[in-house]
């Protein structure tokens, strides 16, 4: 059997480790990047880096790879990707699971704005505060850029290029963070409210626990919409069973 999954998250290079441990001597594992960050953590087993060419190439790589089950674990912001991965699947007959961490749930004492897009982000933020801890990432930047009067803490693995805010400082880092770090954070730039997207999981979780206890305003990007009828897993054991349940069983 060999197994393509798509995206360089957490929960797909701990699911290409299990299905290389898991899963009997001979099956292949190979896992696809996008390869928009500079050094990516490589998962175990074969590594692509780069796009395929839209729902048409990677339908021709599917079949020319004799590809035997996809699995989409993109970020839950890559939406094209996970379009294409259907459309990809559809037309080749290949099964498709998409592996997706569940959202963020706000709890007691979280002062959360839901929004549908970093444009409406950059909106809601003039209302809101004056010095902003942007955790959306890099790419979309743009959306702020014309928030002249406020100051930003842009946080992402990579730098950023323009057009981005005027008035930005820009941290380099790679999670998972820890909340006394981001305590810090918040307090020593003076933060008074926080950007996010929902992307859920741990790794970047305490950022929101310690803007509730400094009662600061939580804009959150919500995420964007998935395929209607693909099978979802929300853990990287739930696809390991999906795949036995395919008839690709343990030696």
């Amino acid at each position: 059997m060999h197994v393509l999954i798509l995206g360089g998250t957490t929960e797909a290079r701990r699911l290409a480790g299990l299905l290389m441990a898991e899963l009997p001597a001979g099956t292949r594992v190979t896992s696809s990047l996008a390869g928009r960050v500079a050094s990516p953590r490589l998962p175990p087993g074969e590594v692509r880096v780069g796009g395929f060419g839209g729902a048409d190439g990677l339908a021709a790589w599917l079949r020319t790879h004799q590809v035997d089950a996809l699995i989409d674990a993109t970020h839950p912001f890559a939406g094209t990707i996970s379009f294409h991965a259907a459309a990809a699947a559809a037309a080749t007959h290949v099964p498709l699971l998409m592996l997706r961490r569940p959202g963020w749930v706000p709890g007691d004492g979280d002062d959360w704005h839901p929004v549908a897009s970093l444009a409406e982000a950059a909106g809601a933020l003039p209302a809101l505060g004056r010095r902003v801890f942007l955790t959306t990432g890099r790419m979309g930047l743009a959306a702020f850029a014309g928030l002249d009067a406020l100051w930003f803490l842009m946080r992402s693995v990579d730098a950023p290029e323009p057009p981005h805010p005027a008035r930005m400082e820009t941290l380099l880092d790679r999670g998972p963070f820890t909340l006394d770090g981001e305590r810090e954070l918040i307090r020593h730039h003076r933060i008074d409210v926080l950007v996010t997207k929902d992307s859920g999981g741990a790794a970047t979780a305490p950022k929101l626990t310690a803007a509730r206890e400094a009662r600061i305003p939580v804009v959150v990007v919500r995420r964007p919409p998935v395929p209607e009828g693909v099978t979802v897993a929300e853990a990287p054991e739930r696809a390991v069973a999906w795949l036995r349940a395919l008839g690709c069983r343990p030696a």
